[in-house]
């Protein structure tokens, strides 16, 4: 099992180096320091003073990958590449385009991103594998064409319909929760309230259409025929064998959002004005401040791979014939 691990982490460096470096040539070579300097100075009436003071600030005025005029080792250190790219692996993301340290801007922000993602994520697994459970149960009832045309419905409608219903009903006709702000301990629970529920019903078509698939795909294997030869209540059969069998896709599945546990939700967190990582992301680009837009990039491929390798290692756990490869 150690060699199993090992051998994924070993992957997965070459692949977060390939990332980081795809991500600076689109940065820096299809857009140039030139560039950057004209989007935040304006378009017009910049002299070449002016781009040339605002690149010297930022570091932008050095070589892309080689500095030719440094000796030694300087010709690669003192380079854009190399204090803009490589302090990413030692966790130093260094300052945006206004001066700001990313770094402390990122460990502000992650607590309300946390705090909406975390509970989504909990409550959207128990909720949507419940009511494919369900469904699985009850098929070839009138129940389960019943739940699919409602999954449909509920996949046909876009999150920002979710989103201005919720506002509209929730907060202004029954002014139950805050339309949108955000508030530090505690009282963040009147404000994430809204948010959560609409991330559960907007993601409930699609969760619980997949699930299902999971499950009648395990209620016809030879291991749950024999479960039922035996005597075995249907909701044993289908919680204990069916479920633990298809642990492995819903594990898949759960790494395609982890990277919004620490990233944030761009719309949910922009349009109630919650103070996350989605929303600074989103603020970045509005505000065309590339190096925080780098920064925030590279993080949600390093968290994918991240999550990539714990699925790899909970596969051990789960499926015994995994730690033989």
């Amino acid at each position: 099992m150690l060699h199993y691990i090992l051998r994924r982490i070993l992957y997965a460096i070459p692949l977060l180096v390939g990332i980081n470096l795809l991500t600076f040539v689109l940065f820096f070579v299809v857009n140039t320091p030139d560039d950057m300097a004209r989007m935040h100075l304006g378009q017009k009436h910049v002299t070449a003073e002016a781009l040339a003071k605002w690149k010297h600030e930022r570091g932008y005025d050095l070589p892309l990958f080689l500095n030719q005029q440094a000796p030694g080792i300087d010709r690669l250190t003192q380079t854009i590449f190399h204090q803009k790219s490589v302090g990413l692996f030692l966790l130093n993301p260094g300052r945006s385009d206004d001066g700001r340290d990313i770094a402390a801007d990122i460990g502000q922000r992650m607590g309300p991103s946390l705090a909406l993602a975390v509970p989504a994520l909990l409550l959207g697994l128990w909720l949507h594998i419940s009511l494919a459970l369900m469904l699985v149960f009850f098929r070839l009832t009138f129940l389960e064409p019943a739940g699919l045309a409602a999954c449909v419905i509920l996949m046909s409608i876009s999150s920002l319909f979710y989103i201005i219903t919720g506002q509209f009903v929730g907060g202004r006709l029954l002014q139950l929760v805050p339309i949108s702000g955000y508030d530090d301990g505690l009282a963040a629970f009147r404000f994430l309230l809204l948010p959560v529920v609409i991330s559960l019903i907007s993601g409930a078509g699609s969760g619980i259409r997949w699930y299902r698939t999971l499950f009648l795909e395990e209620i016809g294997a030879d291991y749950v025929r024999t479960a039922r030869a035996k005597g075995l209540p249907e909701t044993v059969v289908l919680f204990r064998h069916v479920l633990g069998n298809a642990l492995i896709p819903i594990l898949t599945g759960v790494v395609v959002v982890l990277p919004l546990l620490f990233t944030g939700s761009l719309l949910t967190e922009s349009f109630f004005a919650i103070p996350g990582l989605g929303s600074y992301t989103l603020d970045a680009i509005n505000q065309q401040d590339f190096a925080i837009v780098r920064v925030m990039v590279f993080l949600g491929s390093a968290l994918y791979i991240l999550g990539l390798l714990l699925t790899d290692i909970s596969y051990t756990l789960v499926d015994p014939r995994v730690r033989l490869n």
